[in-house]
């Protein structure tokens, strides 16, 4: 290669070499540009807000037009039937939960706001419910956000089920207290030595975010499944709500500690005694469906066909008897129609706040036993059901004392 060659060759390498130059600085200049238009968005992005709180939401109107304020108010002295209705609870059941509950869910007030009053709060979560309105519905109801009420209505279940649920859903662990249940059974649906019906509830939930097929139910939506032990007045003796719309009523249940407490005996069934008018010594049991394995603490129907006389009447007694459960998850869930909605919340809150509904259903069955007895099923004078209420008309019940 001679000299001119090399000098070209130089020549070349210096003018692609200025042509990078200029692209990069091209590039760079771009880039400052970007982050200027970029700067300038986020400038205009920070633009002061119109209110710190929007007007109708201020204090002095909450105290003004809220729902707690001034509707609830007129319902206590005008119109108790009313606020029966609307909270599902009178005036002093209202009273009592409050005073029972209250230390756990006053918060303090702040530099920058006044802490909501603890009645509204309950108030709130107990029209939540009852109703099963969306927190954006309650927020123009009760002048609240509907933010600060999907963070308070937690923590007023979880305060609930705290204060309660030891006392109001004891499960009996000594056999006088099963005797009592298997006496009640005998007596109201003339099932001798029932301890209780047992069965299963779907509560429908928004699918979990990458949940996969694990609360999906054979049903069609996604749930939690509520089991629960039912008394012959109603009542819940034991709950399990961890169950997802997966699981089977029979799987849960094996999985769950009342099984294991039945098999051991350490929650004390009495021992196995005659049946009137019988000399052989039949065991306690309680009463489930198909969904169960039969055991000996575990009684249902017959499943086949072509069954004899006595085989169908046994059908009918036993059946008969676990309509109770059935009965206590429609009275549930016409009361706390939450229960009947799609719940929106995480599977942890929609479980505690099932286990809130049970709570309170069983505070107002010991409290006014008498309560809706219209929505039950009855038999008439050919022993035939006669469907109650809570079966054909779920949303236009009235709660009256």
């Amino acid at each position: 290669m001679d000299l001119d060659d090399t000098e070209v060759q130089i020549a070349v390498v210096g003018s692609l070499w200025v042509i990078m130059e200029e692209e990069e600085e091209n590039m760079r200049q771009d880039a400052i540009s970007r982050q200027e238009s970029d700067g300038s968005r986020q400038v205009r992005s920070r633009r002061p807000h119109r209110w710190w709180v929007r007007p109708w939401l201020h204090a002095e109107i909450r105290l003004q037009y809220g729902h707690y304020h001034r509707l609830m108010e007129e319902l206590r002295y005008d119109d108790a039937t009313s606020f029966q209705n609307f909270l599902r609870m009178g005036p002093a059941m209202f009273d009592e939960l409050l005073s029972r509950i209250s230390s756990r869910i006053t918060k303090h007030d702040t530099f920058l706001r006044r802490a909501l009053d603890p009645g509204l709060k309950l108030a709130a979560t107990l029209r939540h419910l009852a109703s099963g309105d969306s927190y954006s519905s309650l927020a123009y109801d009760f002048r609240v956000r509907g933010n600060t009420i999907s963070v308070f209505v937690p923590d007023i279940c979880k305060a609930i089920v705290e204060e309660y649920k030891n006392e109001i859903i004891p499960c009996p662990t000594t056999q006088d207290e099963w005797l009592a249940i298997a006496s009640e059974f005998g007596q109201k649906w003339n099932v001798p030595h029932s301890c209780g019906a047992i069965d299963g509830k779907h509560v429908a939930i928004k699918k979990p975010p990458r949940s996969g097929s694990l609360f999906y139910t054979y049903k069609g939506f996604f749930s939690i499944v509520l089991i629960g032990l039912v008394d012959a007045n109603y009542r819940f003796l034991w709950i399990d709500v961890g169950g997802d719309g997966a699981m089977s009523d029979g799987q849960i249940f094996n999985e769950s500690e009342l099984k294991e407490c039945l098999e051991d005996n350490s929650i004390n069934l009495p021992p196995p005694d005659h049946l009137p008018n019988d000399d052989r010594n039949i065991p306690y049991f309680l009463l489930g469906d198909d969904a169960f394995a039969l055991r000996t603490f575990m009684m249902k129907p017959y499943s086949k066909r072509q069954l004899t006389d006595e085989e169908r009447i046994f059908n009918y007694r036993i059946s008969r008897g676990r309509r109770v459960v059935e009965n206590a998850f429609g009275i549930l869930a016409s009361r706390w129609q939450v229960l009947l909605s799609t719940m929106q919340q995480h599977p942890e809150t929609v479980r505690l706040i099932v286990e809130t509904c049970v709570c309170l259903h069983n505070i107002m069955r010991m409290r006014y036993p008498t309560l809706q007895t219209f929505a039950m099923d009855t038999e008439n004078e050919d022993h035939e059901m006669v469907p109650g209420q809570w079966r054909h008309n779920r949303t236009c019940m009235i709660w009256e004392l």
